[in-house]
């Protein structure tokens, strides 16, 4: 019975046998393999986007209005009712943010939609987090807006100091902030609370669209949120990481994105698994009079099962190191065209798990095969 290392070894040599035939496979496995990072990777990115502005925000609850079904579309609520959370037991500090859509002229006299963030400067809750240039705190006492370097492809080429009209307002743009992207795409504008307000007709004056709450220490998220939801009607509350994960949930079922995703990676899989399994079934059969000889020389099944395992996970390994290395090269290539790709050691992890099940499922058939040798095979012309 041979050892673990002698069976690598004998699969290696089975493999290097026919270097065209594995070399195709290989390719198919490094093909497949790519496909899945990249789709897991710009999906993760998509999902980052949607809730960058949750997850950055500082608080622990977020208020909104009546069944809202995400962050980017939340509607007005009465800006009173920062009055009535502020005196809800629990409550550390509440601030206002306004979230809402509007259109900036462009510099050659085009328009795009962007999307508002109103913050206060005092407190800095729901500013920037990313400054390139400037301070997130130079938009009070002012028409001053600050924008992200990534809008710069939707609303051209932008300095601090520039002016663009938005909701036919003059605004100043007073700093560049850099890695806050939304997943419609959008560019996002960051501004002064009160100017968002002004700029915001379906807002007005007395209204905001959310409100975010810090829990006084000694008092659970969650009993806080109780107590909101008794105290207030009209409104719906929920801790910050359910508010992230519910609208992560809206752009991956509601827009079929996440099935558009899923069904990718199911493809690449049965790919991957069908070109590997083709080669390691041809291999099987060249070699049935060798895996014969050995039947006749007393190995078992699982002997040779072995070896067989061992071309799937040699193939699978290979592939995906191949696979990994192109995927980190090409990652500048997707931020260069406004794409996000997420690609940590989770990522990493489960796509290597999911490339072993690949590989190891594409023996079956060979397993089979090699369950039904007869080492009589040896005495036949």
């Amino acid at each position: 019975m041979l050892d673990s290392g002698k069976m690598f070894t004998v699969a290696l040599r089975m493999m290097l046998y026919s270097k065209v035939r594995t070399l195709m496979a290989l390719l198919g496995v490094v093909f497949a393999v790519s496909l899945i990072f990249a789709q897991v990777g710009i999906y993760l990115g998509m999902m980052e986007s949607s809730s960058i502005i949750i997850d950055h925000t500082p608080g622990d609850i977020w208020v909104t209005s009546k069944n809202s079904r995400n962050f980017d579309f939340a509607q007005p609520v009465p800006e009173y009712l920062h009055y009535r959370v502020q005196a809800v037991p629990g409550v550390q500090w509440a601030e206002k943010l306004i979230v809402a859509w509007s259109v900036m002229r462009q510099k050659d006299g085009g328009n795009e939609q962007v999307e508002i963030v109103g913050y206060n400067p005092d407190t800095g809750i729901g500013a920037p987090w990313n400054m390139r240039t400037g301070s997130a705190c130079d938009v009070k006492n002012g028409n001053f807006a600050i924008v992200d370097e990534s809008a710069m492809k939707r609303l051209g080429s932008m300095e601090v100091g520039d002016y663009r009209d938005i909701s036919r307002k003059r605004v100043q743009i007073i700093g560049i902030s850099e890695g806050i992207r939304s997943f419609t795409t959008a560019p996002i504008v960051f501004m002064n609370y009160s100017l968002a307000q002004r700029l915001i007709p379906y807002v007005g004056p007395d209204s905001t669209v959310f409100i975010i709450v810090k829990v006084l220490p000694g008092h659970t998220i969650s009993s806080v949120v109780d107590s909101l939801k008794r105290n207030i009607e009209g409104i719906d509350v929920f801790s910050r990481g359910d508010f992230s994960y519910k609208t992560r949930k809206y752009w991956t079922i509601e827009t079929g994105a996440g099935f558009s995703f899923l069904l990718t990676i199911i493809i690449s899989f049965f790919i991957g698994m069908l070109i590997v399994g083709q080669t390691i079934y041809n291999s099987t059969t060249e070699h049935l009079k060798e895996y014969g000889t050995m039947k006749a020389l007393g190995a078992e099944n699982r002997d040779i099962f072995r070896i067989i395992f061992s071309q799937a996970i040699l193939t699978a390994l290979i592939g995906y190191l191949v696979s990994s290395a192109v995927t980190l090269a090409s990652a500048k290539l997707y931020d260069a065209i406004g794409m996000k790709l997420v690609v940590n050691w989770q990522v990493n992890l489960g796509i290597l798990v999911v490339t072993m099940v690949m590989c190891l499922m594409a023996t079956l058939l060979s397993l089979r095969k090699i369950r039904l040798i007869d080492p009589a095979i040896l005495f036949r012309g």
